[in-house]
């Protein structure tokens, strides 16, 4: 794969959320807190209704990366949540590549930085974040 700093990936679009999406995420997790399914629960903890796992959206972003890297060839992935994710979002997963390196020792692949936003449909980011990843030589 051929890389250069600036370079972006194509970005995706998630969404819109549902309510499904977040019973299903809560399902594969194990996160069964009232608060991401439940109106009375979420309204009584003080939020308009409920919401998304925060690691529904950082999923979304590792998602993103490994359909543009490949999945074994990501090396370190961080992220920050930012915004609240509600029910009805649509969720755009931006990269862009900020550093590219040789190899680390010999007869590994050279590595690329890699910046990540994933924004609401206002163009709030809601999860930044940032990855290092092999190049497939």
């Amino acid at each position: 794969m051929r890389v250069e700093v600036g370079m972006s990936a194509p970005a995706v679009t998630y969404g819109p959320l549902t309510r499904t999406d977040i019973v299903r995420y809560a399902g594969a997790s194990n996160d069964f807190n009232p608060v991401h399914h439940d109106e009375t629960f979420a309204r009584a903890a003080g939020y308009p209704g409920v919401l998304a796992h925060g690691m529904l959206s950082a999923g979304l972003l590792a998602s993103f990366i490994t359909a543009w890297v490949g999945p074994g060839w990501v090396r370190r992935f961080r992220v920050r949540f930012r915004e609240i994710v509600w029910p009805g979002d649509q969720l755009r997963a931006e990269g862009v590549v900020t550093a590219v390196a040789s190899a680390p020792k010999p007869g590994e692949p050279p590595l690329a930085e890699l910046d990540l936003t994933l924004r609401n449909q206002h163009g709030v980011p809601v999860v930044t974040g940032n990855a290092t990843v092999a190049l497939a030589e």
